[in-house]
């Protein structure tokens, strides 16, 4: 009994120390959301083509940053992150598949997106929350299921809207990210 526990203390705290060591790739990844929000904030998407392919490319890279986390996860974690890669890549597939549907289809989708993501960022934070700074993923997650309810609603100008849409959710997602990193980086001392 003892040996299994000191195992599992192992296993922890390895998992601890190469969750450490890779702070540096949610910094990355994060930035890119940023920068990602940044281009999607300051281009004109007028088509639904366009509006199709920027959908696509953030849920497809949604799935992989997912699938990604899964190799570092255990338990019903893995199969959380396997579960939103999956479902984050079919509606991608679905955006890139069928270019030429309608904005509504495509709030629709997007709207799906939003909601799965803020519900994943309101559990993650609220199970790290005696860590520095767990709330930022909890008024992340809530503004991204606002932005859902606010996509699958009937507003005018949906092009506009979805841009702003995919906008906020890269950022919101790309200051999750730089923020866990932050808090995942080794303190020197």
């Amino acid at each position: 009994m003892e040996e299994a526990s000191a195992v599992g203390a192992y296993s922890s705290a390895e998992r601890e120390g190469s969750a450490e060591s890779l702070w540096w790739l949610l910094l990355v990844t994060g930035s890119l959301w940023v920068v990602f929000a940044l281009i999607v904030f300051r281009f004109d998407y007028t088509t639904v083509k366009a509006l199709s392919i920027l959908l696509g490319t953030v849920c497809v890279a949604a799935a992989l940053l997912e699938a990604a986390q899964a190799f570092g996860a255990a338990g019903w974690w893995r199969v959380g992150h396997i579960g939103l890669a999956v479902a984050f890549g079919i509606i991608g597939a679905l955006a890139f598949i069928h270019p030429q549907n309608t904005f509504e289809a495509l709030a629709t989708i997007f709207a799906f997106f939003l909601f799965l993501r803020g519900i994943v960022d309101i559990v993650i934070a609220l199970l790290a929350r005696p860590a520095e700074l767990w709330w930022v993923g909890l008024v992340s997650g809530v503004v991204q299921i606002l932005l859902a309810f606010w996509a699958a609603g009937d507003f005018g100008h949906k092009a506009f809207l979805l841009v702003v849409w995919v906008g906020a959710s890269a950022l919101a997602h790309g200051v999750v990210q730089i923020v866990t990193a932050f808090r995942l980086r080794p303190r020197n001392g």
